[in-house]
């Protein structure tokens, strides 16, 4: 019997021993058996070779080491040792009464030390918050896929752990109790250790799934009594912060990548790799959009590259959406105003400097600036209103802008002007129709992105711009719907449900890819992006619509906006850009085979080569004026001006002086009137001349045909740099000055040296005598009708009122006849006598019918004595030598005309001098000036160099250039693919 007992408190022994409850290590038996002591053991190996007492050892983490321990004297038997006393059985029951307390204390305060430990190694722990970005998305994702309080509850319980310990039923009935004695205990150790290793792997997300272990159990029985309405707004509100946290950072991962980035690109941009960077993807695409934007489509090219097409109702948030995109206020802005008034193409790349630049200027404008972005938004409205024509109010053409900056989005975007629905005053009339069809030109385009842009804080009753989309895209399968001012729409709208109704797309008639909701600021235009984005950020965090789930978390900001439309826009360019690169190619072949029939022996020079052959030619011809002779020069410059004042000097200055009686008075009133006449008229007469002298001889030189090489294709611009070039030459006003005396000195001399002057001023005389006799007597014949030799051989008649002048005219000239020293006028008595002598042969003639043909009559008389006159002065020359003394023979007149033809010819040398030297060379500068404008006119190079060979020219350039552009741009983005 006491074999049988001492075996069976082995066994519970060996039980105890290898049961680790809050006990770290084994411990041999002899130190953890309290009952070996007392009973002979003689079964035990370790006592069967040796005897010696008994020790305590002291366990860590128990609270067997309280117990009082005291040496009990032993009887040495036959079969072992044994106690002096006789009361073991009651000091065996005394003691097994107190090993449930022992376990259990042991089993609390095993799970107090965990705990405790578990703590200080979690403190001991690194913050891991900075390196989560290691682990992959989807593990911190895992509380979205998988519910671990169902994990927690499919784990194994404690009574089944319990299955796995010993059968203590087995060993013996009276120690059936301790397995009740160990679940308690070992179920919150188990909890404790389990969710520790849990929180240990799964980190942050997994804090929500066990609060109720960290709490306790007592108060994971209250947290379950919570109802599940609550539950769920719970974990909703869990849910949304943890997004927010995941958001800011991935924000702020971003923010330092763009860091990292910029630095690297400013390292390239300084050298220091020693390599060339090149182009973008973005830039070259952009490239190849600016070329097509100057393409005029003559052959039905028609363009379908992606772009990213921005429309809206006026005021809806366009400019804003953009500006948040582009992270910089850089439009122009105005409250109810329609501030885009043409298409504005913003090209999105990604730069280590935050910088834009317009696609004709090489000024950077630097967007961290205040001060650059005041100078950008003012250049880009100006060139807005520069592009509007007058009497209208928007313009179709493109402003091309692009903007660098770290982190931005590669994409192409074109800003319309906003969708009105009434004209107001100051518009132009048809500006509602011309903003329809630039929309509906660009959005035509199959392979554009549609962004329309739906104010959310207006009645969505009164959008215009759905319905134009709506058509455009039926199907909406390359439409991004944008709801703005969702802040605004969220107090306003007395039913949330409205928004969520727009942003499911169930709302609009219209279907899109995506529905977006962003806040682009709280309407001060003096809002920085960044605080535009930290209010965005703020206010959906604490949104309704959020926590209600009525708006998705990738559904709102701007950021995201801008991620999908930059992922929608490069699928849109890869699944397109090789047809479109097809398509070039097939129009360019066509277009070389056009040229090759028509104009195969010319070369294919475009509009800018046209204009700088057509240039050199025009500088040649005016260099060409250097060339002409002095002797020219003279010889059409005394012609000229001689025809110009001819008039005045026959007229005003000759025919007066004539009617007087002597020599003294000729001169008298000669001299005073040439002095008139020089001080206000003559020199300016003279410039004039001289000035359409030049005119004259710059055109021939431009307009005469050189043969072969002549090309009628630079007529028009040829003909457009004279007009301009004249227009803006002005001639010197101090060589009128100059000009005004030395004439005044040249009308001043009388002396004649030779006899070879006298003749050539009588000739000079007959001349001008002549030909002003020629046009009388054509005046006359004109009054009177033809003669009778002309009427019997072409049978012609005289009128009724020739016969009157022809019977006045014999009237006039039988008054001549009888009194040849008739002085300029009639006086009134010989106009009555000549008009009564018609009445009595029947015809009735107006006095002022008689003084008209006398003017002609006399004239005719007159011009002929003084023709007579030169004759008789021919041999006069040797008399005004000696002053005419001792000689009735009086030739003041042909000293009048020599003084005359010899200040004719000293102008005509003085305005030479000057052409040659001074205005000839001011002419072909300004020629250059002209040029060089029209240079920088496309559309005066467009208007001027016209035809159908210029035209095919032109096309073929530039299919050829989008041809070569998008084969290489085709190339780049197969190598970054």
């Amino acid at each position: 019997m006491w074999r049988t007992r001492a075996a069976a408190a082995c066994v519970i022994c060996r039980s105890l021993a290898n049961s680790n409850y809050g006990i770290k290590r084994k411990s041999p038996l002899q130190n953890l058996h309290l009952v070996s002591r007392s009973i002979h053991h003689p079964y035990h190996p370790s006592l069967k070779f040796q005897r010696r007492p008994l020790r305590i050892s002291i366990q860590q983490f128990s609270s067997l080491n309280r117990l009082p321990l005291r040496k009990t004297k032993l009887l040495n038997v036959k079969y072992g040792y044994q106690s002096y006393r006789n009361f073991w059985l009651a000091r065996l029951a005394s003691r097994l009464l107190k090993i449930r307390y022992l376990i259990l204390g042991s089993a609390v305060g095993g799970g107090y030390t965990a705990k405790k430990t578990y703590d200080q190694w979690k403190d001991m722990m690194p913050d891991l918050d900075e390196y989560k970005w290691i682990i992959p998305d989807f593990i911190w994702e895992l509380d979205e896929h998988i519910d671990l309080e169902k994990l927690i509850k499919a784990l194994p319980d404690a009574d089944d752990l319990a299955k796995l310990l010993p059968d203590f039923d087995k060993i013996g009935e009276s120690f059936t109790s301790l397995k009740g004695f160990f679940s308690p205990g070992y179920k919150l150790v188990s909890e404790v250790i389990g969710a520790s290793d849990l929180l240990l792997l799964l980190g942050t997300p997994g804090e929500t799934a066990f609060r109720a272990t960290d709490q306790g159990y007592d108060s994971d029985k209250q947290y379950k009594k919570v109802s599940d309405k609550e539950k769920i707004d719970q974990l909703q509100e869990e849910l949304l912060r943890t997004q927010l946290k995941y958001q800011r950072m991935l924000e702020r991962l971003e923010k330092e990548n763009k860091e990292l980035r910029k630095l690297v690109l400013q390292k390239d941009d300084k050298g220091i790799h020693q390599r060339k960077l090149k182009k973008s993807l973005i830039d070259m695409y952009s490239e190849v959009l600016d070329i097509l934007s100057d393409y005029d489509a003559s052959y039905n090219t028609q363009d379908h590259l992606p772009r990213v097409v921005v429309v809206g109702d006026q005021s809806a948030g366009k400019t804003s959406v953009l500006e948040m995109i582009a992270q910089a206020r850089i439009f122009p802005r105005g409250s109810g105003e329609m501030m885009t008034r043409s298409p504005v193409k913003v090209t999105l790349s990604e730069g280590p400097h935050h910088v834009a630049l317009f696609k004709d200027s090489s000024r950077e404008f630097d967007l961290t600036k205040e001060e650059d972005l005041a100078a950008l938004r003012n250049e880009i409205e100006i060139r807005m209103r520069n592009s509007v024509k007058e009497g209208c109010t928007v313009s179709t053409e493109t402003i091309s802008l692009s903007v660098k900056g770290p982190g931005l989005q590669r994409m192409v975007l074109v800003d319309l002007p906003g969708v009105i629905s009434t004209v107001t005053s100051g518009m132009a009339p048809d500006t509602k129709e011309t903003i329809f069809s630039i929309s509906k030109a660009y959005m035509q385009n199959p392979n554009a992105i549609i962004l329309c842009i739906q104010d959310g804080s207006v009645d969505a009753e009164r959008s215009i711009v759905t319905d134009l989309v709506s058509q455009m895209d039926p199907q909406g399968k390359r439409t991004i719907f944008v709801l703005t001012k969702v802040d605004l729409a969220e107090k306003n709208v007395a039913s949330p449900s409205r928004i969520q109704q727009i942003i499911e797309g169930k709302l609009f008639p219209m279907k899109a890819l995506g529905y977006f909701a962003v806040v682009t600021g709280k309407g001060n235009s003096s809002e920085s992006i960044e605080s535009i984005k930290e209010y965005e950020e703020e206010f959906f965090q604490n949104s309704k619509l959020l926590k209600t789930c009525m708006l998705k978390a990738h559904q709102v900001t701007t950021k995201n906006l801008s991620l999908a439309v930059s992922d929608c826009f490069w699928k849109m360019v890869r699944e397109s850009v090789e047809q479109q690169a097809d398509a070039f190619k097939a129009t360019r072949f066509n277009l070389e085979t056009e040229w090759k029939n028509n104009y195969p022996r010319l070369r294919e020079l475009d509009r800018n080569e046209l204009f700088e052959k057509a240039k050199n030619e025009i500088l040649d011809e005016v260099i060409s004026l250097t060339q002409v002779t002095p002797k020219h020069w003279e010889e059409i410059l005394q012609k000229t001006l001689w025809e110009r004042v001819s008039t005045h000097v026959i007229e005003n200055i000759y025919l007066p002086a004539a009617q007087t009686m002597n020599s003294g008075t000729f001169n008298t009133t000669v001299d005073i009137k040439l002095k008139q006449w020089t001080d206000k008229q003559l020199p300016n007469k003279a410039v004039e001349v001289a000035w359409e002298t030049l005119q004259e001889e710059f055109s021939r030189f431009m307009t005469e045909q050189k043969g072969k090489e002549h090309d009628d294709i630079f007529d028009k611009l040829k003909q457009a740099v004279k007009e301009e070039s004249i227009k803006r030459h002005k001639w010197n006003e101090r060589a009128e000055d100059s000009l005004r005396v030395i004439q005044h000195n040249a009308l001043e001399d009388r002396s004649i040296s030779d006899k070879q002057q006298w003749d050539a001023a009588i000739h000079f005389m007959e001349e001008t005598l002549q030909s002003r006799l020629k046009d009388t007597e054509s005046v006359i014949e004109d009054m009177v009708g033809p003669d009778w030799k002309k009427r019997w051989i072409y049978w012609i008649g005289r009128t009724k009122e020739q016969n009157i002048r022809n019977e006045t005219k014999n009237e006039l000239e039988k008054l001549i006849k009888c009194n040849e020293e008739h002085a300029a006028y009639l006086a009134n008595d010989e106009v009555t006598t000549v008009r009564k002598n018609l009445e009595a042969r029947g015809i009735t003639v107006d006095p002022c019918l008689i003084k008209d043909t006398w003017h002609q009559i006399y004239r005719r008389y007159f011009l002929k004595t003084a023709l007579n006159h030169c004759n008789l002065c021919r041999r006069g020359f040797y008399y005004y030598q000696r002053h005419f003394v001792d000689s009735e023979l009086e030739c003041n007149d042909i000293v009048l005309f020599w003084r005359i033809q010899r200040m004719l010819a000293i102008t005509a040398n003085t305005l030479r001098q000057q052409l040659t030297n001074t205005e000839v060379r001011r002419l072909e500068k300004n020629v250059k000036e002209v040029l060089e404008d029209f240079a920088e006119d496309n559309e005066k190079k467009v208007k001027l160099l016209t035809g159908k060979r210029v035209q095919l020219a032109e096309d073929l350039k530039k299919v050829r250039e989008i041809q070569e552009k998008l084969e290489a741009f085709i190339e780049a983005l197969h190598r970054e693919k």
